[in-house]
């Protein structure tokens, strides 16, 4: 083949990641938010605010996932032994949540209840993934083409900072959503925690930046190696314009722009951590191209893909063009 597959789809399956944190990251931050507010009708407002996306949303979850044990199924095998935890944990939390949409509209007498599903299921969810993107980071132990460490391992300080971090950047996310979909004292409110937050969120960032080239030998060589050590210099100043950029929004209200903001910081770290695995799939042992399936499945799952794919875009941008612009706290959006 003229193209090599196994780091097409390695691209493919990174951007489907991509999209999904940048998309349910918002969703699931305003769950996490939801529970410091102390009135129903705001409550329901952040909830009508994600309503008409939040699901198609996960679609992008389910295309990283699905994808990984269709083209890579050697890296599925010794990934989900190493984070059944974890992800288990995710998936349960994400159905509680997805169960509080629907069952919060239909009951008085339990609607407390369904607000705790909805924030706990928010705060879990944002919290596993985290954790598992920071066990993924420090490495998975592999023997034979199978994994080989314990039950426990992806349980660290260093994963457990990842974890913090990835909840209260989704916070972030959503809290600058929120400023850019609602008007009065809700908008007001999530100016001023969006700026706790940010600062927050830029620290955490820093930290656990500074902490992984020391995670393996593999990622302190390539940060600071010719020529990647240049993106190593550029990502402070990028960072520092993306913050310009976030509280200055904040401040003059510019509502779009610290939404923006908040997700370039999410796509630069993301690039960050992809040239720190390349060319590695599960670090530091399977690469991309061991990991690959046959090319003729790859060709084949790529025909698919290349045929579903613009239906998913048109399908997701055309959702947020409906329901884009401010919302009416009485009659939706507007």
């Amino acid at each position: 083949m003229v193209f090599d597959l196994p780091f097409i789809w390695a691209g493919i399956i990174a951007f489907a990641v991509l999209v999904y944190v940048v998309l349910d990251g918002f969703d699931l931050g305003v769950g996490i938010l939801f529970a410091i507010e102390p009135h129903e009708r705001e409550r329901s407002l952040m909830m009508n605010s994600v309503a008409p996306v939040w699901d198609g949303n996960e679609t992008w979850l389910v295309m990283g996932g699905g994808g990984l044990l269709a083209v890579f199924p050697l890296a599925y095998a010794t990934v989900l032994p190493a984070l059944y935890v974890p992800i288990i944990a995710m998936l349960l939390a994400l159905v509680f949540r997805g169960v509080a949409f629907e069952y919060r509209w239909r009951t008085a007498r339990w609607k407390g209840v369904w607000d705790m599903a909805f924030f706990g299921g928010s705060l879990v969810a944002a919290l596993m993934q985290g954790i598992a993107l920071g066990a993924l980071v420090q490495g998975i132990e592999i023997e034979g083409r199978a994994y080989a460490g314990g039950w426990w391992d992806w349980l660290t300080p260093f994963s457990l900072l990842t974890g913090v971090a990835v909840a209260i950047g989704y916070a972030l996310l959503g809290a600058t959503w929120l400023v850019m979909k609602t008007e009065g004292e809700m908008h007001d409110r999530m100016r001023s925690r969006a700026k706790l937050l940010g600062i927050a969120t830029l620290a955490l960032i820093g930290l656990v930046s500074l902490w992984t080239p020391f995670q393996e030998p593999l990622y302190f060589q390539r940060w600071f190696a010719w020529p990647t050590i240049a993106f190593s210099v550029v990502v402070p100043v990028l960072v520092a314009a993306l913050a310009w950029v976030l509280f200055s929004g904040l401040a003059s209200g510019h509502d779009r722009y610290p939404f923006l903001a908040s997700q370039g910081l999410f796509v630069l770290s993301f690039v960050g951590i992809g040239i720190s695995f390349y060319p590695f799939i599960v670090p530091p042992s399977l690469t991309i191209a061991e990991a690959a399936a046959p090319e003729s499945s790859l060709l084949f799952t790529l025909v698919g893909f290349l045929i579903l794919m613009p239906m998913i875009l048109a399908y997701t941008a055309y959702a947020y063009y409906v329901f884009r612009g401010k919302m009416d706290p009485d009659e939706g959006y507007h």
